[in-house]
């Protein structure tokens, strides 16, 4: 069985601009590009301090006062890594040179209108736009999406996300007192992955909810996307499972008619610090039907995947790669499904009453 899933180099060097000065740009931008040998030319940030500390941590050259100031001296062939909050992605849109690259950070906006509001800056500014969504660049996804595109699993009928771990939201806290917590910043990445291999859902059904412990407006939630009457997908979410790593789980389940894929994502226990992660897969055509294989796979989400994003980014503006996974065109159908969660939970729902 012939596996690939890592990704492609692009065969040009189109040097980094990033807008912003976050953990995750410490965490998992800078490592993956470092990894990839892609080139970092400079960063700013509205706290300028941290853009300095930054710079001098990993060996960034320039360090710019504001996104205008990286505009002015940024090469023609620049590409803009924006790592900011969604609130000032328009704003930052609009400053970039006409045609550029840039790379945004998940989620598009804060609902499903801002989406298209960056869409439509997007498309106006004729910039290639992609959005952060890495997971899909991970390497048990990508792994999972080779074998099922060969056919070797046979027709999916089944796809389930299941989470249940002990999220430290006190490691996030621009986001932790969001309004929509833990779908739009956590969920949407089960989301658009599934997007990645099934296209749109018919229906939304959701349900989102608060700990009664924490000041959190949402931090477990279960989702249905509705793909038909054999096709079962659902996203199950619990940041709050606080008993140890013993029964935790973090994993995507592929089940199809000839076989079945199981990938542990071993980040999300223990986070930060992570546990392995594993891939498991069944092709009930081998000579052992019942028997479960491992696959040893090389990289994991964070910081592996985020060479993806960019590299597929980097590859399609140089001409490399015919489509951009994640164009923000596509990923406003993801964001169409986040909306639709949010719908459903705020509507949905038959009260018994109604029912005689």
């Amino acid at each position: 069985m012939n596996v690939t899933y890592k990704p492609l180099l692009p065969e040009t060097e189109q040097p980094i601009v990033i807008i912003g000065a976050s953990g995750i740009v410490k965490d998992a931008h800078l490592p993956a590009y470092k990894m990839a040998g892609f080139k970092v030319f400079g960063i700013t940030n509205r706290t300028i301090s941290k853009a300095h500390t930054m710079a001098e941590d990993h060996g960034i050259e320039h360090v710019f006062d504001t996104v205008a100031d990286c505009v002015k001296h940024a090469p023609k062939n620049a590409v803009y890594d924006i790592t900011v909050l969604p609130d000032q992605y328009v704003e930052i849109l609009e400053q970039l040179p006409d045609g550029a690259a840039v790379l945004i950070q998940k989620p598009m906006g804060n609902d499903y209108k801002q989406a298209k509001e960056i869409v439509e800056v997007c498309e106006r500014k004729k910039l290639v736009a992609a959005i952060n969504f890495q997971l899909r660049f991970a390497s048990f996804v990508s792994a999972a999406r080779s074998i099922i595109d060969q056919g070797l699993i046979g027709d999916l009928y089944d796809l389930e996300f299941k989470i249940t771990v002990q999220t430290p939201w006190e490691l996030f806290p621009v986001i932790k007192q969001h309004p929509r917590l833990e779908i739009l910043f956590h969920s949407v990445h089960y989301i658009d992955c599934i997007r990645s291999f099934l296209g749109e859902p018919k229906r939304v059904m959701a349900r989102t909810w608060k700990h009664p412990l924490k000041d959190l407006s949402s931090c477990r939630s279960t989702i249905i996307l509705d793909y038909g009457d054999t096709m079962s997908v659902k996203i199950n979410t619990d940041h709050d499972h606080d008993f140890g790593t013993d029964h935790q789980e973090s994993y995507i389940k592929w089940e199809g008619t000839k076989g079945a894929i199981k990938a542990k994502m071993g980040l999300l226990k223990n986070y930060p610090d992570g546990l392995p992660d594993e891939f498991h897969y069944i092709i009930t055509e081998e000579r052992n039907p019942n028997e479960w294989k491992t696959l040893d796979l090389e990289g994991s989400w964070f910081p592996e995947a985020f060479v993806g994003t960019m590299s597929n980014l980097m590859r399609f503006k140089e001409g490399s790669d015919d489509v951009l996974h994640t164009s923000v065109q596509d990923v406003l159908g993801t964001m169409k499904v986040v909306e639709a969660c949010y719908q459903s939970n705020n509507e949905g729902g038959v009260p018994l009453n109604q029912i005689d």
